[in-house]
């Protein structure tokens, strides 16, 4: 199989379907942190993944099967571990989330980011 620069996927260029939802009742905490999701890219394995996420105030639980590089576009956020520490990422921020992590993703103000993620099979 060849692959060519007509494959390579381009956000900016593709046509993508926004998916919108809400956080499980179960992982919600606080404010009404409704999401939408413009995921440009799946590989044929169904392991990796590449989009655009964006949610509004407010915070979840957390429990992460997979590892995500994300680059923060816009808003800002909290992320807490199981233990209390926290960060604040925001505009310009690029991170790794590994496989494993458990915590609280809050929103402080409304956050667009570039997603990559990777989940082992």
């Amino acid at each position: 199989m060849i692959i060519s620069v007509d494959d390579i996927i381009n956000f900016s260029q593709r046509l993508t379907q926004t998916e919108h939802y809400e956080v499980a009742r179960e992982k919600w905490i606080s404010g009404d942190p409704k999401q939408q999701v413009k995921n440009h890219y799946s590989s044929p394995c169904g392991q990796f993944h590449a989009g655009i996420w964006q949610g509004d105030i407010g915070s979840w639980r957390v429990n992460y099967s997979e590892h995500e590089y994300c680059e923060i576009l816009a808003g800002r956020c909290e992320i807490t571990d199981k233990t209390g520490n926290s960060i604040s990422v925001g505009q310009g921020d690029r991170f790794v989330i590994p496989a494993g992590f458990s915590g609280i993703w809050k929103v402080i103000d409304t956050c667009k980011k570039v997603y990559v993620v990777f989940e082992q099979k």
